[in-house]
């Protein structure tokens, strides 16, 4: 098969042709070297490559299945790990100098279990410093560009994986995510992410165990590769003190459903946040689709209160606690977001910290009793289009002032608040070209729920498959 024929297939399809014979992982990593060698250098997504090692892998792969071995879940399958996670032996930056040449020597959970299953790692894809910030730049890597049009933003933080994986470079990708960071890049990119609830995967090795703001999660091209992807990253693990003890298996089983009669929520904005005109129109096209599966489509939204001053108090303490030494030791070579969201954790009054833990816990019961009402919510991932990849964070929405380098994510951040689950599923282009994606959110632990939801919409749709013309 040709290059393009291959890294055009959907991870469910490379790994159905592998399993039958008609591929090897060596032709399916080759053919993804040979696209990241072409398009990589326009879009800057993949960071660190290590062809040599991912094509030993991949003839491992290949002999193992010679051999009669049971393949795992991603067996053969290439994928990149976001510069966030430890990979043993390849170097991990989190976008910043001061980790530039670090080399860890064990991986991540969310890495070893990819592995476990199979999948080949080429490298490393590009994330923001710290990954505070919903844009991917930073002074090691630089930008990384929008393959839909490269004088944008391809979102962040997990931005270097949504781009790779809307240019085809990869099947499959991993992020976090703690104000949008998976579903932001995705609505950007035309691709599917997935914001877990909080232990559904266990993101160890971490300095906050116990936080429920940071989570990490799936991100692919289709739902279907999606849920494939959690099914290999979910599950119980006793290093976790938030970890869910549920069968990861169950995300492999046939996302249909019957829709008829399920009761869905709709707002355009969140309960009154400033969103570009481009992003509604959008949206507001693809609402009937919703009533063409059979549900019943109401206007409402989840009264989100003070989340922002919630939010805001309980990021800078996560700040405090994974970035406090680094800023206090290498002031100089941080960039002054992740300094002032650091020295705010450190600053502000414990009083801060008992208004926002009380709010969160308003918050969710308020969720909770509007998700009884209605068994999904759907809205705007974010609040623009992708904007200029020379800015660093868009300086108004509709001609409201943003008052932070965070402030044009509320639509992200209000979510992750809750822990509910929540999705970022293709749902169409601006006239300019853009993508738009559309946040679908389930009850409370509700993962299958969300898949099922974004699978039908993107069945409906197909928005998936207008790839970027490079």
């Amino acid at each position: 098969m040709s290059e393009t024929s291959i890294c055009d297939m959907t991870a469910l399809q490379m790994r159905a042709e592998i399993a039958a014979g008609h591929l090897g992982a060596r032709e399916v990593v080759q053919a993804h070297l040979a696209r990241i060698e072409r398009w990589n250098p326009a879009i800057n997504a993949i960071v660190t490559l290590d062809a040599e090692g991912a094509l030993r892998q991949a003839a491992q792969a290949d002999e193992a299945q010679a051999a009669g071995k049971p393949l795992g879940l991603l067996h053969g399958l290439p994928v990149a790990h976001k510069d966030s996670f430890l990979t043993a032996g390849m170097r991990t930056t989190y976008g910043s100098p001061v980790f530039r040449d670090f080399v860890p020597t064990r991986d991540s959970v969310v890495v070893e279990r990819q592995r476990a299953a199979g999948a080949i790692t080429l490298g490393k894809t590009n994330m923001p410093e710290f990954g505070a910030g919903s844009h991917t730049f930073n002074t090691v890597f630089g930008a990384t560009r929008n393959p839909y049009d490269r004088s944008r933003s391809a979102g962040g933080s997990s931005g270097g994986a949504a781009a790779a994986l809307a240019a085809r470079m990869l099947p499959l990708a991993d992020g976090t995510d703690m104000g949008g960071s998976l579903r932001n890049p995705a609505g950007f990119c035309n691709v599917v992410g997935l914001r877990p609830s909080p232990g559904r995967v266990p993101n160890l090795p971490s300095a906050a165990s116990y936080g429920t703001l940071t989570v990490a999660g799936p991100m692919a091209r289709t739902v279907s590769d999606a849920a494939l992807m959690l099914a290999a990253l979910a599950g119980a693990d006793a290093r976790d003190p938030l970890t869910i003890e549920q069968d990861p298996r169950r995300f492999l089983d046939p996302l249909e459903r019957d829709f008829g009669g399920v009761r869905v929520a709709f707002t355009l904005n969140w309960g009154g946040l400033p969103v570009e005109p481009a992003v509604t129109q959008v949206l507001q096209a693809q609402l009937p689709i919703f009533e063409q599966l059979g549900c019943a489509l109401e206007e409402a939204c989840p009264d989100f209160g003070d989340a922002d001053a919630a939010f805001h108090a309980l990021r800078a303490q996560q700040f405090a606690i994974a970035q406090g030494d680094t800023v206090r030791n290498h002031r100089d070579r941080v960039k002054q977001t992740v300094i002032w969201n650091t020295e705010l954790g450190w600053s502000q009054p414990a009083e801060r910290l008992v208004r926002a833990e009380r709010e969160r816990t308003a918050l969710f019961e308020r969720m909770h009793a509007f998700m009884q009402r209605h068994e999904f919510v759907i809205g705007p991932v974010s609040q623009v289009a992708p904007f200029n990849v020379d800015l660093e964070y868009p300086l108004e929405i509709d001609n409201m002032p943003m008052m932070n380098y965070i402030d044009w994510m509320r639509s992200g951040y209000y979510i992750s608040l809750t822990g509910h689950p929540a999705i970022s599923v293709p749902c169409g282009f601006t006239a300019d070209g853009l993508p738009v994606g559309l946040q679908i959110v389930g009850r409370h632990r509700d993962e299958w729920g969300v898949l099922q939801m974004a699978y039908a919409f993107e069945q409906a749709t197909r928005f998936w498959q207008r790839a970027p013309v490079l």
